[in-house]
């Protein structure tokens, strides 16, 4: 398991105006709504977020990351083990994070249990032809190698994949898409069964 203990990590991930886009067109947000991002890095959407009014936190597995971040809103967590009452978000957001997570089914059921009945989650991961080929560049910096990558992405997720992890939960798929460029990725929004 690859450990995510890097300030190199955290201030290398840019800021991708795309994605706030993305979480804008496909999430039908209101002011004050709470929002979970989950695997925000140093906190770029996080801070695009709360600046619209949401009432949004971050996590992260980094500690590094929430140094870095320049605001409260980021916090130091693991996605399998949020410290969060259940119910507590309207929605969960998440941005090239699930791949890494080892333990993907369990933050699965720990995200059900945070996100409010009918609350909906939007994902955003990489549409990887091989297992770890875009982690590269992130295994380098973490580890000093390439050969580590599968380390870094530890699945090759695919729409058909995630919606059976998630299915068993009551999620329902309400959205999905493919987008080649920058970063060929796959962009899913599921609904919690009130």
């Amino acid at each position: 398991m690859t450990e995510y203990d890097s300030r190199k990590y955290a201030l290398v991930n840019r800021w991708d105006p795309s994605h706030l886009e993305k979480v804008n067109r496909l999430l039908p947000l209101e002011h004050g709504s709470s929002v979970l991002e989950v695997g925000c890095g140093s906190g770029h959407l996080t801070r695009r977020l709360a600046e619209q009014g949401l009432d949004v936190t971050g996590i992260d597995a980094n500690p590094q990351a929430a140094e870095v971040a320049g605001t409260d809103r980021v916090k130091t967590m693991r996605a399998e083990t949020l410290d969060f009452p259940a119910n507590t978000f309207d929605y969960i957001v998440s941005v090239h994070a699930i791949e890494h997570i080892p333990a993907l089914e369990a933050a699965f059921s720990e995200m059900d249990r945070v996100l409010k009945p009918g609350g909906q989650a939007l994902l955003i991961y990489p549409a990887e032809p091989i297992m770890g080929l875009y982690a590269i560049p992130t295994s380098i910096i973490l580890h000093g190698t390439p050969f580590k990558a599968r380390e870094v992405h530890c699945h090759r997720l695919w729409p058909a994949k995630v919606r059976r992890m998630v299915e068993s939960m009551g999620w329902n798929e309400t959205h999905r898409e493919f987008n080649l460029l920058k970063s060929p990725q796959f962009v899913h929004r599921f609904e919690a069964v009130a």
